[in-house]
């Protein structure tokens, strides 16, 4: 019997935050230049496997996913079980770039889908500096609910089934089954209010409008791509965003929804083959 390994590497980064101890999950794979990638609401790094596992992409790209605190395999902070949790806007945006520098990238590339396809307007108005270009999945810059949140935190309902079924009407039904089944798995794993806490983030903290006259894609160019099949950021949110933003380069993708790079790997990387081209090459 022969062992298919893949080349993913994971590790913990022990990691002091706003005066607080984190463990965090960091996965990766290739070399080249850092692409550091942001995972939605309620999921983790899974989400970005089918990148980390393409020769195309890690021949040039350190690809890494790190997950939030709470999700995936990153443990909540001491004392977690005192609080609520809620994702705010300076610590959502701070943490990627300490993270960025507790790994030690040097100038990132950084890609980010819905919760963070929104933050990374934010680093593209505050920190571009710290970033080579900004990529953005499904990026809006208005927060908006198309749903009660409220029942993803309700005491009488199993918050896994209830996100799963907030989030499988945003993928496009065209999609591999087995891969569309695969995000959706990873949802009804997030733990208990998690989820919902995000979603304090897109759809009451997370107002970037204020930030995009800041946004200089001169100095760090900035990439958003859209799937069509999607109605929690649908295509005309991140046509919004181009009107505001001089130089942002808008995609379209055909045949995607809200969660282009698991739920549609083969066709996603269409699209975002091209951008990480132009990257490298400038």
């Amino acid at each position: 019997m022969s062992v298919d390994f893949e080349p993913i590497v994971g590790r913990y980064l022990r990691f002091p935050f706003k005066g607080r101890d984190y463990r965090l999950y960091v996965e990766e794979a290739g070399q080249g230049i850092p692409l550091l990638c942001l995972h939605t609401a309620g999921s983790d790094g899974r989400q970005y496997r089918a990148l980390m596992n393409d020769p195309a992409i890690t021949a040039k790209y350190r690809v890494i996913a790190f997950d939030l605190p709470w999700h995936g395999k990153s443990s909540p902070p001491e004392g977690f079980h005192l609080e609520e949790y809620k994702l705010t806007r300076e610590f959502y945006i701070d943490i990627i770039v300490a993270v960025a520098q507790a790994l030690e990238l040097d100038r990132p590339v950084v890609m980010g889908c819905s919760i963070g396809g929104r933050v990374v307007l934010g680093l593209a108005a505050d920190h571009a500096h710290v970033f080579r270009a900004i990529i953005g999945l499904q990026s809006s810059a208005t927060p908006s609910a198309y749903y009660d949140i409220g029942w993803l935190n309700h005491p009488e309902a199993d918050h896994s089934e209830l996100a799963l079924g907030a989030v499988s009407g945003l993928m496009a039904p065209t999609g591999p089954e087995s891969e569309r089944w695969e995000t959706l798995w990873h949802y009804m794993q997030g733990g208990p209010g998690i989820f919902y806490g995000d979603l304090h983030f897109y759809t009451v903290d997370g107002d970037l409008r204020d930030r995009l006259h800041r946004i200089d894609t001169t100095k760090c160019p900035l990439y958003l791509l859209t799937g069509e099949y999607d109605y929690s950021c649908k295509p005309e949110y991140t046509l919004e965003v181009g009107k505001a933003v001089h130089g942002a380069k808008i995609t379209i993708m055909k045949g995607l929804g809200h969660f282009p790079m698991s739920e549609n790997p083969p066709l996603f990387r269409d699209f975002i083959l091209p951008v990480l081209e132009e990257i490298a090459g400038r």
